[in-house]
């Protein structure tokens, strides 16, 4: 019998990378529908399926949608927008500068970018403040664009309920009570007031968000509460208990920066990922981002858990976080993915360069010693990711009955002039492709994108529209002056939790 056209697809490829270990010379993949039939040899599988669908050609890798595992969708970034890299807490300070953006248009233009390098699902932490109701309405655009673009998405959703100026859950009185009197008047006028989102708002959002999403097919609502720093341990646990009763994840922030390592201590008395483990809280669906400055007794921890850690080395070198520990980590037999955090090291959204930047900044200068290779850190971004979304049974690589998601890269560029054919796919993919070389990318068998654009909303015109509004938007002055103010008692506060204390970086000068 002829088999319909669109029913079934043939993606051909030079290499097909099935997974970290595994490359098909001038392979194919049999898909149907929204899941993979087979994978096997070009020849073989055309003469078997004669009549379906071809996509790719054999100028052309077929792998694995990437994994991006920890993300902040915007349409145009901080630097963008006039804010520079600065630490952690100095730089959440003054996102005061930032305009308001339309999370719509932003979600819509992140996803393409996602996209176009390759990335078929994200974890996407979202937080917010106001009322209830706005930020119920701000989650629901996010996810509807989500949803229009085709990608896969967890949508982290989170609140603060502590440590809104500084870290901690008496930091705020403290910081407050240091301040000049008018300045601390102006500082406690931008803490929540008595109409804001409140935790039983949350969950109950939260609650109606994951039913409304919990049969999507390529969408799940998760609980993403910020970080230890700004949420309670009544709040936390209770987060925990909440996601296991809907059998859903949990990612948050820990230990990205030095002031946040040295939380920990302070607010517990002991390491915050310790802190974590006797809370209970700490589980398979369990993820964090970042885990710069884990040590050896609390990575153990976190890998006898089951807990998972998004690597983010871009965004922990421009913030000045420093360098995750990831030769550690993987010894310890943790489950480790790789993510861009939305601040990529050219604040370009390249996975590509994400996954070269993990791999160089974790080979020691010594033989003997462990350094991870082209192949390990394509793992990372494939089925490491895969596991930390609780979903290595159906994303993460090509076989037979996982989901659909593969992403053909143009291997023109990377391999010009010549590439000898000893060469290892996974090498010159990982070390020398990049966004640009992604051609078209398929989620759940559906082409998402095509010639390198967005199949599902047309880009340019979101992007105009974003610029639009951003442009109409005037700047937010008298945030801006005030974070300005503040900026330099931050500074002194953070530098008092310290002895010998840290040379101080150069304040950043606003330009209003």
């Amino acid at each position: 019998m002829m088999e319909k056209k669109g029913q079934r697809k043939l993606v051909r490829g030079r290499w097909v990378i099935a997974d970290s270990e595994t490359v098909i010379d001038d392979g194919a993949v049999l898909i149907e529908g929204e899941r993979i039939m087979e994978t096997g040899a070009w020849a073989d599988l055309r003469s078997r399926h004669g009549h379906v669908e071809v996509l790719g050609s054999d100028r052309v890798a077929v792998m694995p949608g990437l994994i991006n595992a920890h993300h902040h969708s915007a349409g145009a970034t901080a630097l963008q927008q006039g804010l520079p890299d600065l630490l952690l807490e100095p730089w959440i300070l003054m996102h005061a500068r930032l305009r308001a953006s339309d999370i719509h248009l932003d979600t819509l233009l992140s996803a393409a970018r996602l996209l176009r390098t390759g990335v078929t699902a994200v974890v996407e932490v979202h937080g917010g403040r106001g009322s209830a109701e706005a930020y119920a309405g701000r989650c629901r655009k996010a996810l509807e664009a989500y949803d229009r673009s085709g990608i896969r998405a967890a949508f982290a959703a989170g609140m603060r309920d502590q440590g809104f100026l500084v870290h901690g859950r008496d930091g705020d009185r403290d910081f407050l009570a240091g301040l000049p009197a008018d300045l601390r008047q102006a500082a406690e006028a931008t803490l929540p007031g008595p109409d804001s989102l409140d935790r039983d708002d949350y969950f109950a959002i939260l609650d109606e968000l994951h039913v409304h999403y919990r049969d999507h097919p390529r969408l799940e609502v998760w609980f993403g509460p910020p970080g230890p720093p700004w949420v309670s341990d009544g709040f936390l646990a209770a987060i925990a208990e909440r996601a296991e009763a809907l059998d859903t994840g949990i990612q948050t922030h820990l230990e990205e920066s030095y002031y946040e390592r040295l939380h920990g201590p302070r607010e517990y008395g002991r390491a915050t990922l310790t802190h974590l483990a006797a809370l209970g809280v700490l589980s398979p669906r369990f993820s964090v981002a970042h885990g710069v400055w884990l040590s050896a007794p609390e990575i153990e921890i976190l890998a006898d858990s089951g807990a998972a850690v998004s690597h983010n080395p871009s965004s922990n070198l421009r913030l000045r976080a420093g360098i995750a520990p990831l030769n550690a980590l993987l010894a310890a037999g943790a489950t480790v993915a790789l993510g861009m955090d939305g601040t990529s090291l050219d604040d370009d959204e390249d996975m590509f360069t994400e996954m070269r930047l993990a791999l160089r900044l974790n080979r020691p200068p010594r033989l003997a010693t462990p350094a991870p290779g082209p192949a390990e850190i394509f793992a990372l971004a494939t089925q490491g990711g895969a596991k930390l979304l609780r979903a290595e049974d159906r994303l993460g690589r090509l076989a037979r009955g996982l989901q659909a998601d593969l992403v053909l890269v143009d291997l023109a560029r990377a391999t010009w002039p010549w590439t000898a054919p000893e060469a290892a796919p996974i090498d010159i993919v990982v070390q020398r492709a990049r966004a640009g070389d992604v051609e078209t990318v398929l989620v759940g068998g559906e082409v998402v994108l095509a010639e390198g654009r967005p199949t599902r909303f047309e880009l340019e015109a979101a992007g105009r529209e974003l610029a639009e509004r951003l442009a109409a938007t005037p700047f937010p002055a008298e945030a801006a002056e005030l974070a300005e103010r503040l900026l330099p008692h931050l500074e002194r506060y953070y530098l008092g939790w310290a002895q010998p204390r840290p040379a101080p970086y150069t304040a950043y000068n606003s330009r209003v």
